[in-house]
């Protein structure tokens, strides 16, 4: 097991470990299945290609969405200790007819697995969260070439994940019985695996019932990792931006 997946795994052991101490008679708990009309900008390179240009629009990644699943999780505690899980999950594929015959087949698979632990404070007529937690980067490429000149076809493929510290704070406040607003942001990477990496949130609430909420945001967040040799195989760097409007329905219970 490599350094990084044993930092992961202990840091999870410790929230789980949490969670699994708290009483069932205390728990508020909530969870959301949500949508993002994702766009992905910045430059990656892959092996000798250095500073390739990534700019995919939502409609683009519509065009070659393969599967996708997008889940948050939250319980608190009266002590207000809390826990936060998130997960994001995309599988695009697309091929390319070449000029000659050709055909390029690409397949992408962006994972991201956060986990928070807060801590609630009361604030007039609001709440604020102080976060800390580990965010989980899982990136495959696999790309396949037939040049329909040459027998057989050529595959490369790249297996990335790293896992990332950060700390950051989460503002919400009521602006009367049915709506609320949150703002949320984190800061974290600190050479540990990626060199830096950010994650901000701002977004609407709305209560439908006691136990239905819609939720309406916008989310951005970035991260600039490297590994490997520059310009030998088997070097990996991404700098980039995912951001996109978020809409979702939360049931608490």
């Amino acid at each position: 097991m490599t350094h990084k997946n044993i930092i992961f795994v202990s840091v999870l052991s410790i929230i789980l470990s949490f969670a699994g101490s708290l009483q069932a008679s205390e728990w508020t708990q909530e969870i959301e299945f949500y949508g993002m009309a994702s766009s992905i900008e910045g430059d990656a390179s892959i092996g000798r290609v250095a500073g390739a240009d990534v700019e995919v629009g939502f409609d683009d990644i519509l065009e070659v969405l393969n599967a996708a699943a997008m889940l948050h999780y939250e319980l608190y505690q009266e002590s207000g200790w809390g826990l936060v899980l998130d997960y994001g999950f995309m599988d695009l594929r697309d091929d390319v007819q070449g000029s000659r015959g050709g055909v390029a087949k690409a397949k992408v698979r962006q994972g991201v697995f956060q986990a928070d632990v807060i801590y609630r404070l009361p604030r007039a007529g609001g709440s604020l969260d102080l976060l800390a937690g580990v965010r989980w980067w899982d990136n495959d490429l696999e790309v396949t070439v037939d040049t329909a000149l040459l027998p057989g076809s050529v595959s490369s493929e790249v297996d990335e994940d790293w896992v990332d510290i950060f700390v950051g704070a989460r503002w919400s406040k009521s602006i009367n019985s049915e709506w609320s607003y949150m703002l949320r942001g984190d800061v974290g990477g600190f050479g540990l695996e990626a060199d830096f990496t950010s994650s901000v949130s701002a977004g609407l609430k709305y209560a439908m019932t006691d136990e239905w909420v819609l939720d309406m945001q916008y989310k951005a967040t970035w991260v600039d990792y490297e590994s490997g040799t520059k310009g030998q195989r088997g070097y990996f760097a991404y700098d980039a931006v995912t951001h996109g409007p978020v809409i979702g329905v939360i049931y608490k219970y």
